[in-house]
């Protein structure tokens, strides 16, 4: 009985399975197989068996995430894509918006499409904004496309019709015509993808999960196929962008749903880590081999982007999709981003990456470029011989000769480029935990702070003072988090629809009755269980009569025009600092969150043993700090051997498996009733 989940990362792929007779937990941590992610998967239940004894007979549920989808598309390696459209808007995905980021370059450009002008198609057709017919399809427009696809070896076509959100008929005729003749091709109309209106984001949305589509069908095929000879043919699933879980099956048809699935299982995993602590605002932060990602989980629930865009960066507006996204800050600031002095001498960190091919210096395995890795090992916060649980041998002298590259033209000492390699990785970090609370309208100081990753843990106690946090908190298993979080997942749907009205009585009732239609869509589509076992969350988009975006606030049962009007008031507020209980508000967009209860992951209390310090003592490692302080001696402590609810003052290291933490001088660590590692200010309270 045995529930297994697995993370393909940018540089490791990681496992975690939980027996849920015993309580028992397997790890595992391979290096990613960039050129067939599912080998890297297969190595990690392989190390599993030999090391843990796993046995793949007794696998009950698997769940999978990763950067299949994201990597397909940031590396344009999809399918060959055409769209059709209706008439007088094929130029829609390069006309985008005419708004920018980067608002004084006068050599900008927008974003290329995914689907060259050549393969966008046009076909007479016609529906105003309420759904009516003005124009019937014209279904012989479609020959001269089929020809042309057949051609150009087309592999996947988009349908997206104007005002299809409304009414699909038009969308199915032609899906159903263009199916039948491309036999070989996949074809996903934009109704089965998003009925949100907004034409250019359901155009880009529809297109990507066409591009990616046969990509995820091939991988998830193969890796069923791989699984299935190694015994393990239970129920597959795939972590979701939303926090949630989908089957196979059902990922297939959205594999767009998965573009953020390896970040999101660390986010159900801190949700899970604050429903331990009794605590509703939880701060996530996950530093990963490539990257590090945050996120603000709010009232217990992990923050959605409704404005979710793909590649948006400072100077770039990206590509939008309209698929729920939990929302997440990632930056280029991982375990193997590369150091370097940039062309006016100062340095930077990232956000290239060494990756797992070659990797930090420190690896062996060919990198010569310093890394953040290659700093942490430097400054004796990494032991090279415990590493990975002694899987990967760390190579100090080789991390020393790359940090001396960047050392000498700054004229710093090796320790001093190395602390400032942390301190540059530091600064970004806390600029990215900003963006989700501070610019969202939430304080850090009101959150515990939840940090995990294979690097995470070296950098929390630093992260957690600056930024104020109620407590900082070392979850199990931190550099393997993401794939203990899907443990954590339960099977989620989200259901969104466009529909514009005044806010009055009248169209209080009408949401009830939609939101009832929407329940019996997701009891359909999760196809087990009783409708009492799915959990409902209902959100209505809003905006002030005049505004051009919205803003979601909560629907209870039982709303009228004034409770929901007080509710979405404070939304506005909080987002924008400001509200006008004056003005007529609009509902733009109803959404349904469904999630069906089922088994997560247990964090048992710790049995009393007698353990003791001087049991868990490891011995001593000299740790760089810097100015005054320079090397200092820190007691080294095994993490599953520290005696809980016991308080012990910094510095000092834990060591475990798969991360190492570091406590700085006026902390106090404890270890929870839970085994939760938990850093506070000496002087400071807590929870």
């Amino acid at each position: 009985m045995i529930r297994l989940a697995t993370d393909v990362g940018g540089t490791f792929t990681d496992l975690v399975g939980y027996d849920e007779r015993t309580g028992e937990v397997f790890t595992a941590k391979s290096l990613t197989t960039i050129p067939d992610q599912s080998e890297g998967v297969l190595s990690a239940i392989e190390l599993a068996e030999q090391k843990d004894g796993l046995s793949t007979r007794d696998v009950i549920f698997f769940a999978h995430g990763g950067t299949t989808v994201i990597n397909a598309i940031t590396e344009r390696k999809g399918v060959k894509t055409a769209l059709v459209t209706t008439a007088g808007f094929r130029d829609v995905l390069e006309i985008g918006r005419g708004n920018r980021p980067d608002l004084y370059n006068l050599h900008f450009k927008s974003p290329e499409p995914f689907v060259p002008r050549s393969l966008r198609f046009e076909v007479r057709e016609r529906l105003d904004a309420k759904g009516r017919v003005l124009t019937p399809i014209v279904l012989d427009d479609l020959e001269p496309i089929i020809r042309e696809c057949r051609a150009r070896n087309v592999e996947a076509v988009a349908v997206v019709f104007l005002h299809s959100y409304v009414n699909p008929e038009h969308e199915i005729l032609c899906a159903r015509a263009l199916a039948e003749a491309l036999p070989d091709a996949t074809v996903c109309a934009s109704h089965e993808v998003s009925r949100q209106w907004r034409e250019y984001e359901r155009s880009n949305t529809t297109v990507l999960n066409a591009y990616v589509q046969p990509i995820i069908k091939r991988y998830f095929a193969r890796l069923e196929s791989a699984l299935t000879e190694r015994d393990l043919t239970c129920p597959y699933y795939a972590m979701q962008s939303n926090g949630g879980i989908s089957t196979f099956d059902q990922a297939q048809m959205s594999p767009l749903t998965l573009v953020e699935s390896g970040p999101a299982g660390g986010v159900a995993g801190a949700a899970r880590i604050g429903a331990v602590l009794g605590e509703s605002e939880i701060l996530s932060l996950d530093v990963g081999g490539t990257t590090a990602k945050c996120s603000l989980i709010h009232d217990s629930r992990p923050t959605l982007d409704s404005e979710y865009k793909l590649e948006h960066t400072r100077i770039a507006p990206g590509y939008p999709v309209q698929v729920p996204v939990v929302d997440i800050v990632e930056i280029g600031a991982g375990g193997g981003s590369i150091a370097r002095i940039d062309e006016r001498g100062a340095l930077c960190v990232g956000p290239e990456s060494a990756g797992s091919m070659p990797g930090p210096a420190c690896y062996g395995r060919g990198g010569d470029k310093p890394t953040l890795s290659d700093a942490l090992l430097t400054l004796g916060i990494f032991d090279p011989a415990s590493f990975a649980d002694g899987q990967m041998q760390l190579d100090k002298d080789k991390a020393v000769a790359a940090i001396a590259t960047v050392a000498e033209p700054l004229g710093l000492s090796v320790e001093d480029a190395a602390l400032a390699i942390v301190e540059i990785a530091h600064a970004s970090m806390i600029n990215a935990l900003k963006l989700v609370t501070v610019q969202r309208g939430h304080d850090p100081r009101d959150a515990a702070f939840v940090i995990s990753g294979g690097a995470g843990p070296a950098l929390a106690s630093r992260l957690g003072r600056d930024l104020g946090v109620k407590v900082t908190v070392v979850p199990p298993h931190p550099g393997i988090f993401s794939a203990w979080g899907m443990l954590a997942a339960e099977p989620r749907a989200d259901f969104r629809g466009t529909w514009f009205s005044p806010l009055e009585p009248e169209a209080i009732n009408e949401l009830k009755r939609r939101f009832d239609g929407l329940k019996r869509e997701a009891v359909t589509y999760f196809a087990k269980g009783a409708a009492a076992d799915i959990r409902y969350t209902c959100r209505v988009e809003a905006r002030y009569r005049g505004q051009e975006h919205g803003v979601f606030a909560l629907f209870e049962p039982g709303d009228d025009t004034e409770s929901f009007a007080e509710r979405y008031h404070a939304a506005h507020e909080r987002a924008y600092a400001f509200r006008l209980p004056a003005s007529a508000i609009e509902i733009t967009m109803i959404h349904l969150e469904a999630v069906l209860r089922g088994p997560v992951i247990a964090i048992p209390k710790l049995k009393p043993d007698g353990r003791s310090l001087d049991a868990a003592l490891k011995g001593q490692r000299e740790v760089y700090f810097g100015g005054a302080i320079g090397w200092t001696p820190c007691p080294v402590y095994e993490r599953t051997k520290l005696p809980y609810l016991k308080k012990i003052s910094g510095p000092l290291l834990v060591e475990e498996p798969t991360s190492t933490s570091l406590v700085v001088a006026g902390q106090e660590l404890e270890v929870s009733e839970e085994g939760l590692l938990l850093i506070r200010e000496r002087d400071g309270g807590g929870i």
